[in-house]
């Protein structure tokens, strides 16, 4: 059960980094030394990494693997496979896209009894809190219970496109946000102004618009700042720790900076894709890059990755949620082509080509958006999220001199589309290692390897969130 990572080397602050010899005994690192210093031992397995970056687990803290109940689009099997071959050792996947949503403990219970035997590589549940349970007299209790079971946040949605997990009005959102400040958990917001983007919506769809810039008009950047600056005056009302999820743009990211200024526990969450295309790719590419909130302005999109290296922005997560390809994606209306896009396996490449290797983050930063602050936020940094004695031994391997071109059908998840194909990004993953086992591998001549399915765990947040 001991294992010497040999050759490798480890951030050691901006773009610096190190050569270190790292131990590993029954999953946790037990040792960070300089190359030769550590104690050997006949029982030990050397793994010599080769000179490349080794780099803290990634933690992808908002996925959608819907599991069970809409496997035709994503299952949990090829939803971890996929974070395994893309240096992601822990995944947190949303309540809200599987059948039933994890609002309870016995939907809990359901999605951890199908899930557990399928994940590539470890896993934390969002519990959810939607209008469907906000009909009831027991939704708190509902909600008390899933704090206590271990769910990493909350998720609620001001605006949402599914029946079975409706949005929450203001009041319910005030509702919602009291008792879980009560309970020392964030909530997670989906933050788009319903009322003007239906309006919006029925008046372009009035006018015969089936475009793809037609939907963008539909969710412009003043219904995700509405919503947003809403949410702060719920945060500033209750207390309560929120977390903006998929940020994408500029505006919304300033005001939850300038609350931040202001003493207010709000964060917010970009994704790859909203620093990687504009509203102009929406147009060529169409339903392909159909998410929601919607990619924005070019100006939108620098202003993400000013952001992100500045800290105006706490992390980096995909909101991977591949719809069923090319089905649900080629419907013959962009109102009622699914939106989403896969995104776990290509994140860490693309943050690293067009984000360290550019200037636009170092090294450090790259670290933090991916792994530190996620751990911290979902109450796991005594775990994971750094190269540090007695935290899980999660790693990814990547090879930062490989130039490489994405393409769809090369990926691991099940509905195999990208954005992103055809683009060439320089750094590729040559392993991912979760606590101590090699989750994937690939070696120079491109041969694959995975470890096993069920090899990952249930993570439970292990303390109350810093209000």
């Amino acid at each position: 059960m001991k294992r010497r990572l040999i050759n490798a080397r480890i951030p050691t602050g901006g773009n610096g980094t190190a050569f270190r010899e790292i131990l590993v005994v029954d999953g946790k690192i037990a040792e960070v030394v300089g190359p030769g210093d550590g104690a050997g031992g006949e029982d030990t397995e050397v793994v010599d990494l080769q000179g490349h970056l080794l780099l803290p687990g990634i933690i992808d803290g908002h996925v959608h693997f819907d599991d069970p109940g809409f496997t035709h689009r994503e299952n949990f099997e090829t939803g971890t496979r996929a974070a395994a071959a893309g240096g992601v050792t822990c995944v947190v996947d949303m309540p809200c896209t599987s059948l039933p949503p994890v609002i309870g403990v016995s939907s809990l219970q359901s999605k951890l009894d199908e899930i557990r035997p399928k994940a590539h590589v470890d896993f934390m549940l969002w519990g959810g809190m939607s209008a469907n349970v906000l009909v009831g007299d027991g939704w708190s209790k509902d909600l008390e219970d899933l704090v206590e079971a271990g769910v990493a946040s909350i998720k609620v949605y001001m605006l949402s496109g599914m029946d079975t997990f409706k949005d929450l009005s203001k009041d319910q959102l005030r509702s919602v946000l009291t008792e879980a400040r009560r309970l020392g958990i964030p909530v997670g917001v989906h933050a788009e102004d319903r009322k003007m983007v239906r309006a919006l919506e029925a008046g372009l769809r009035g006018m015969g618009r089936n475009d793809p810039l037609a939907y963008a008009a539909s969710r412009p950047e003043a219904a995700e700042v509405s919503a947003v600056q809403t949410m702060v005056g719920l945060c500033e009302i209750t207390g309560t720790r929120v977390h903006i999820v998929h940020v994408a743009c500029r505006r919304a990211m300033e005001v939850i900076a300038e609350a931040r200024a202001e003493g207010l526990p709000v964060s917010g969450e970009t994704c790859p894709h909203f620093l990687a295309f504009t509203v102009d790719d929406l147009e060529e590419q169409g339903s392909l890059l159909k998410t929601a909130p919607v990619v924005k302005a070019e100006g939108d999109r620098t202003g993400l990755w000013e952001g992100l290296a500045a800290g105006s922005l706490e992390f980096v997560a995909t909101d991977h949620a591949a719809g069923q390809w090319p089905e649900e994606k080629e419907t013959g209306s962009i109102w009622t082509d699914y939106g989403g896009v896969p995104g776990v396996e290509t994140s860490l490449p693309y943050l690293y080509s067009e984000g360290v290797r550019t200037g636009r983050l170092t090294l450090e930063r790259l670290v933090e958006v991916t792994a530190s602050a996620p751990a911290r936020f979902f109450g796991i940094d005594n775990r994971k999220g750094r190269i540090a004695v007695g935290l899980d031994a999660d790693f990814a391997v990547l090879d930062e001199t490989e130039r490489w071109t994405v393409r769809a059908a090369d990926l691991h998840n099940l509905n195999r589309y990208t954005p992103l194909e055809g683009r060439e990004l320089m750094g590729r993953v040559r392993a991912t290692i979760l606590r101590g086992e090699t989750a994937y591998s690939r070696a120079a001549s491109g041969t694959e390897t995975f470890g096993p399915t069920g090899a990952g765990e249930w993570v439970m947040r292990e303390k109350r969130a810093e209000l």
